[in-house]
């Protein structure tokens, strides 16, 4: 099992891919552009304790996340959500989610490194003895 299982079920994101045929690359590219603006609009809501602007951007992360089969991230930004409408109906800020929104970005840029590697159809993808070979500096010995 590759580390990458644990961020994509890549079983969704090749159904994805499958269901949106030439459409998938820019409708990936969409959800880059908004998982960015939903990141910082949710880092930006914490930073100012306004946990009704918590709601929108972690709704949207959700949903757009688990349509490509980035389920950690989309239960990530779920329980961002949750805890946001949960903390405006008792008019309580939930800084309890302060360790979530601190593992929201890295989490999101892994997933879309992830996204990107394989669905650029120009990023190398050689085998792991070449690779390792390129990364020593010995290619010219090879």
């Amino acid at each position: 099992m590759d580390e990458s299982d644990n961020v994509v079920d890549w079983t969704v994101f090749q159904r994805a891919r499958s269901e949106l045929g030439p459409g998938f690359v820019r409708i990936l590219g969409y959800f880059r552009e908004d998982g960015d603006k939903s990141v910082a609009k949710i880092e930006d809501a914490m930073r100012r304790r306004d946990a009704a602007a918590l709601v929108i951007p972690a709704h949207t992360l959700k949903s757009e996340a688990r349509q490509f089969g980035a389920e950690p991230l989309g239960e990530l930004a779920e329980e961002i959500e949750f805890a946001a409408r949960r903390s405006i109906e008792n008019r309580l800020f939930p800084d309890e989610l302060l360790p979530a929104v601190a593992r929201l970005r890295p989490l999101y840029q892994t997933t879309m490194d992830l996204f990107e590697r394989e669905s650029n159809p120009l990023a190398q993808r050689s085998p792991a003895g070449v690779r390792s070979a390129v990364n020593n500096q010995e290619f010219g010995r090879i």
